[in-house]
């Protein structure tokens, strides 16, 4: 499907087996691939068979790389068509193991929200904050979504703000605030025969438009190609004119990280990293009828592994793992600014 092609023009069922037959091509890929298929059958009100493609990731031989965001995808699905009792005990998983991830915690609170648990939806998203957010001087752009959507739950509980909500209002750049977007007596504003509310609710609307074009636009990460160290070796070993791309491996991580942040400080968004592999890499260059030796087929690479879902996202969260694969934690490893 064609990014600019007009949701009421789409076959969904057509783009989920065609998302379904790429996933078989590039099995590496399936988790972003069926979950892509998934919400496309959900478009198309063909809800058990996309909990079909959940259940199949879920029981497939692979292991996931996010687990709780494919549970709380089939959640979300399941309650939609009746399945209540087995979504939210599949939710109360998700929120029991804590995910490091923000997805998951949105779509189970959001999920909540909708079929009216507020109580539980601010709780969750309460959570999600705490454990996502605690001692982080910047919110992550991913985290976002729980501050907002605890806002607008709590406002809908009436509850006074707290330092949560007003981080929430700090991150908002919206001309309309929080507040007004989040205000449970808009929906009445719809309704008046008063032309300056219909007008200031049309003001409103336009806003929060705005917002979710601007989260939507949001392209996938400006991705940097990286390669373990036994794939570099396999890959010069086999391709000796890619030397001059990669001098030695130590070289090639220091590299990453210093283009990562000359990029991020000539204000370059969505920064990620990709990690390559030789036998995805040559399949890549077959595809294009290219020769893996061309050291220009590398970025081209990277940007197909970056739109396919592979990036993780630079720099990590404070403690995570480094993103060369030390096993050290970032600040400790690459992150170490001294």
């Amino acid at each position: 499907m064609r990014p600019d092609t007009p949701a009421e023009y789409v076959d969904h069922h057509a783009e989920a087996a065609r998302l379904e037959r790429t996933a078989g091509l590039y099995p590496e890929d399936a988790e972003h691939l069926l979950s892509q298929a998934a919400a496309h059958l959900e478009l198309a009100d063909d809800r058990p068979r996309a909990t079909s493609l959940y259940d199949r990731l879920l029981s497939g031989p692979t292991a996931l790389e996010n687990p709780f965001l494919v549970r709380a995808l089939k959640a979300a699905n399941l309650w939609e068509y009746g399945h209540e009792a087995e979504a939210t005990a599949i939710i109360e998983g998700v929120r029991a193991a804590s995910p490091r991830d923000p997805a998951p915690w949105v779509i189970v609170a959001e999920a909540l929200e909708s079929h009216d648990e507020l109580e539980a939806a601010q709780q969750t998203f309460t959570e999600a904050a705490a454990h996502l957010l605690t001692d982080v001087q910047e919110p992550p752009y991913a985290t976002h979504p729980i501050l907002f959507g605890r806002h607008r739950v709590r406002r809908m509980l009436g509850l006074p703000h707290d330092n949560w909500d007003a981080l929430a209002d700090t991150l908002h750049s919206s001309p309309v605030s929080l507040d007004e977007l989040h205000d449970p007596k808009r929906v009445w504003s719809l309704g008046s025969d008063n032309p300056a509310e219909l007008e200031a609710e049309i003001s409103r609307l336009r806003a929060e438009l705005g917002k979710y074009r601007e989260a939507l636009s949001r392209p996938f990460p400006v991705a940097i190609l990286h390669w373990p160290a036994s794939e570099l070796t396999e890959l010069l070993s086999a391709y000796p004119t890619l030397a001059e791309e990669y001098p030695s491996h130590e070289e090639h991580l220091a590299t990453i990280e210093e283009s990562l942040r000359e990029l991020a400080a000539s204000g370059t968004p969505n920064l990620g990293i990709v990690t390559g592999t030789v036998p995805s890499y040559e399949a890549f260059a077959a595809s294009e009828g290219a020769s893996p030796g061309d050291a220009l087929l590398l970025p081209q690479y990277a940007t197909t592994l970056a739109a396919r879902g592979r990036a993780e996202a630079w720099p990590p969260e404070r403690g995570a793992s480094c993103w060369c694969g030390s096993g050290r934690v970032y600040e400790g490893c690459h992150g170490d600014t001294a």
